[in-house]
């Protein structure tokens, strides 16, 4: 504590010559310099006086902070505001920016998994749509027969190879089934079924 006090006693009298307003100048005296890590200089302001973080946090303001007390640390040095003054403030905040950071991977992860699921139906849908566009005489229920046999296929292979089951997943499944619903003109429940079968589901 008695170092990172040291760093910010002879950083502010740069930072005062900079800026001007009493509501920077007020914000500036009520922060406490907390901590020091990799390269982060932690500033506390009281609880419950978001405006002074506020102030601080303005870009030129946060700016000419991190200036001045890269100049006396003599490394590039980042500006952290937090609300607390106390290193169990500072404590606190780092283990929610653990927590946020946590699940902002996880929706990362989540979105890839979506990314590539819809992807991978993606391909099953426009196959189905190749498979029946190289059909001849669609009208006759015989060579429509034999689309939904090859589709069945297709997607039945597909859903074998599934991992993931969540709604974003069967729902894509579900729009393949409809089109081959759409194509034979028979049940999209007939063709769930079809399908479910074949990949060992029911």
């Amino acid at each position: 504590m008695a170092e990172v006090a040291e760093i910010w006693e002879k950083a502010i009298p740069t930072v005062r010559a900079g800026v001007t307003g009493i509501g920077i100048w007020t914000a500036l005296k009520s922060a406490v310099p907390i901590a020091i890590e990799d390269g982060v200089f932690v500033l506390g302001v009281p609880h419950g006086s978001a405006e002074f973080g506020g102030h601080l946090r303005m870009a030129s303001t946060a700016r000419l902070i991190e200036i001045s007390v890269s100049k006396v640390v003599g490394a590039a040095t980042k500006i952290r505001i937090i609300d607390g003054i106390e290193q169990h403030d500072w404590e606190v905040t780092k283990r929610r920016d653990i927590e946020r950071r946590r699940m902002q991977d996880a929706e990362m992860a989540k979105m890839k998994v979506e990314l590539t699921t819809r992807s991978s139906w993606e391909t099953i849908y426009e196959k189905i749509s190749r498979e029946f566009a190289a059909v001849q005489q669609k009208s006759l229920p015989q060579n429509r027969a034999r689309f939904f046999e090859a589709a069945v296929s297709i997607v039945a292979e597909a859903r074998k190879e599934q991992t993931v089951y969540d709604d974003a997943n069967e729902r894509n499944f579900a729009r393949c089934l409809d089109r081959i619903s759409q194509y034979t003109e028979i049940s999209g429940t007939y063709v769930a079924f079809e399908v479910m079968k074949r990949s060992g589901e029911i």
